[in-house]
Parts: C-alpha cells; structure tokens; sequence
C-alpha cells in the first residue's frame, strides 16, 4: 500500500503544471503519507526505496552525487540539502563505490553521504527528529527532494573510468602521489590563512611548481609504457560555481584549466563547469581553483572596503566585484601560464627525455578532441569590464596571488 501511494503521489507532483499545482500536490501527498500512525514507519521504509531508484535513475542519465545535492542546494533549502544527502546515501548502499572509481567515492565522503538511521523505516521519524519538525513537514521535505531528483535531465556522463585510469599511473611508488598532493593542499591552506600577501605568493607559487612536476612525472610515465599507459585517454570532472558572479568565477576555473592543459565547459544552468584533461592535470585544476577562488574573495573584500566604494551598494558594488573576478582571472592566466611553461622547461633542460615538450603537447591536442567530441556545439560569450578602478584592483591581487592560467584574453568568457 505505501509503496503504490508514493508513486501515485510521485506521478502527480511530476504532472503538475505550475507552482500553484505543485505546492497542493505536495500538501496533498505529505497529508496522506502523514494520515496514520501505524503505518509511517511502512511509508518511511518505501519513501527510502523510492528514493534510492530515482538517485540510481539520475545516476543513469548521467549525473553525480555532488551534481544532486547541488541542484538541491541551488534550487530548494538547507533541510532539503541534508535530506538529499540522505536519500544518496541511501542509493550509495546498493552498489559498490569501487566500481564507479576514487572520484566518485570522494563525492561521497566531502558530502558525509552515510546512512546515520539504523532501520529504513524510521527513517522519516529519525528525520523529523532532527529538524525539529512535524511529521507533515518532514514529508513535505521529502516530496519537494523526491520531484527535484526525478525532473532531472539528462546530461553528458563524464569518463570517470578514464580518469580513474589516468590517475593511477604515477602511483607506482607506494604512497607518493598521496604525500605529493597531500603537500599542495597543505601549501594552499596555508595561502589561504595567511594574512601577507607575499606569503601567500610564494606559498601559491611553490603549490603551482609541485603540481606542475606531478603532471610532467605523469605524462613521462604514461609515454614511457608503464602499465597504464595503453588505455590512459582524458576523462573529465565537474566543479561547482556558484552564484553570485558565476560568469566571472567560471573565467577563473577556466584560467586554471588553460595553464594546467585542460579545458573547461560552464553549464550555468546545472551549476557546474565540466573540465577535461589527464587526471594528474584534474587534480592540480580542482585544488588551485578552489584554494584561489578563495585567495580572490579574501583579497576582493579587502580591497572594496579601503575603496571609494566602500559606503555604496547596488550596481556600482556589483560592478566592482564583476570587474575584479574578471581582472583577477584574467592575470592569474597569464602568471599560472608562465609558472607551468618554466616547470616544463627546466624538465626538458634537466634529466627528462628530449621528448617530453612533443609528450606534453600530444596530451594538449588529445583534451582538445576530447572536449570537441563530448561537446561538438560549444560557443564562447564576452563580458564586459564596467568598473575600471575594480579591474585594477583585481590585477593587482591576481599578482600577489600568484596562481593562474592562460588562454581566456582579457574579457572572453568560458565555453558553454
């Protein structure tokens, strides 16, 4: 009997055709999964079943379980947030994480994706509980998660097995890749928390050096025909970036991207960017983004204050910070590209192969027709710089930042 009531509930709440329609049918759903006692706990045990087939079902039609509880978070509230969460944990239980690679169970340790309520069919008791909340209320919650999973489109699956593969190759001594990155986010957290400008600099810099070399370690390894390397093609990960100055903030990961041999395609709609490149390159782009991302709130919100508009609001703030993310994005390309070319020339001055500059560009033009393939109908957009004293600031930070890519040109915006 649940079980037929929740889809019947699911079936209505997906057909109605307008916000007004939606609210009742939600009212009217949670109203009858609430009507008796004795048989929540059974609504419970089939709402937790529903929801782990329409996960799996977002699953199939290529999503993620960040890209979920993303949507989640971009299009409902907090409590929606966790019990989203919940309903991923709960889908996770039915299929080995292995198989879907480290990526992927990444994505669910960051979210704290675990079954925390020990028998399903408490579950909706248990979550009621902790959000202090009436059992109607609690199954509004679950109603409004349940049509957001289930309206999902289908999307581009990414090649996490690619990249999984990737990601093994330089692993060859024990550990070091672990120490290696476990170092860089040492060194950006300490970038981050810092206070002095030229601290943060060289603490970025030598962060850009490490991952540079760890990139380079894995390209000769991969050309050298270690065990990988004959299925080693790009694969492909999703960053958030979220609003506000979304545009700007994509330009930013796209800079990244550019100096560390990826490439990026934003999807405002959905939130995210997609960034494609060898998995050594995936880590180095999602690490510096989000340590300078950041680096340039920290040093925007500084310099705003000691500006002339430190007293304004509205669009003369807005155009400020739009200029800035812009400006800032845009040096950092130029720096970051500059730090990556000096790696690869000291290695091919050093005791690299005399192949490694042909190595490296082979890999460029190998994310270029992986990027054309996955999205054949990319187009690019322009943004425009509004506030002058905003853009000069910005350059300014990106130069104490130190951190960055190329290839963005001043005000060309990342394909979408």
């Amino acid at each position: 009997m649940p079980t037929a009531l929740l889809d019947e509930i699911l079936h209505a709440l997906l057909g109605a055709p307008d916000d007004a329609a939606v609210e009742a049918a939600v009212d009217s759903g949670a109203s009858a999964m609430a009507a008796h006692d004795d048989r929540w706990p059974d609504v419970s045990r089939a709402y937790v079943a529903l929801g782990s087939r329409v996960v799996a079902g977002c699953w199939a039609r290529g999503w993620q379980p960040a890209d979920v509880v993303r949507m989640v978070a971009r299009g409902l509230g907090e409590r929606h947030v966790r019990l989203g969460i919940d309903i991923v944990a709960a889908a996770a239980r039915e299929e080995s994480a292995a198989r879907r690679g480290s990526r992927w169970a990444a994505q669910l340790r960051a979210l704290e994706a675990e079954a925390w309520w020990s028998g399903d069919d408490e579950y909706l008791t248990r979550f009621a509980r902790r959000e202090n909340l009436m059992r109607f209320e609690a199954a509004g919650y679950a109603l409004e998660v349940l049509r957001l999973y289930a309206r999902l489109p289908a999307i581009l699956p990414l090649r996490l097995e690619a990249a999984e593969a990737a990601h093994t190759a330089p692993a060859r001594t024990p550990g070091a890749e672990p120490r290696m990155l476990g170092r860089i986010r040492a060194l950006l957290a300490k970038a981050e928390s810092t206070d002095f400008a030229e601290e943060a600099e060289a603490l970025s810099a030598k962060a850009q050096q490490l991952m540079a070399r760890h990139s380079i370690d894995a390209a000769l390894l991969a050309a050298s025909g270690g065990e990988s390397a004959p299925g080693e093609t790009p694969g492909a990960i999703r960053i958030g970036v979220d609003t506000p100055y979304d545009a700007e903030k994509a330009m930013l990961l796209d800079a990244v991207a550019e100096a560390n041999r990826c490439r990026t395609v934003w999807s405002r709609e959905f939130g995210f960017s997609t960034v494609i490149g060898f998995a050594a390159d995936l880590d180095a782009v999602e690490l510096l983004y989000t340590s300078l991302l950041v680096q340039a709130t920290a040093a925007m919100t500084r310099d705003e204050s000691r500006s002339r508009r430190r007293n304004t609001r509205g669009a003369r703030n807005r155009d400020y910070r739009q200029s800035f993310l812009v400006a800032y994005a845009d040096r950092i390309g130029e720096r970051l590209t500059t730090a990556v070319e000096q790696a690869a020339h000291e290695a091919a001055s050093g005791d690299a192969p005399a192949d490694l500059l042909p190595v490296l560009a082979s890999r460029t033009v190998a994310v270029h027709d992986a990027t054309d393939r996955m999205f054949p109908d990319l187009v690019t957009h322009r943004v425009r710089i509004r506030d002058e004293e905003g853009w000069t600031h910005g350059q300014a930070a990106a130069d104490r930042a130190d951190v960055g890519p190329r290839g963005i040109g001043r005000g060309r915006g990342p394909a979408t």
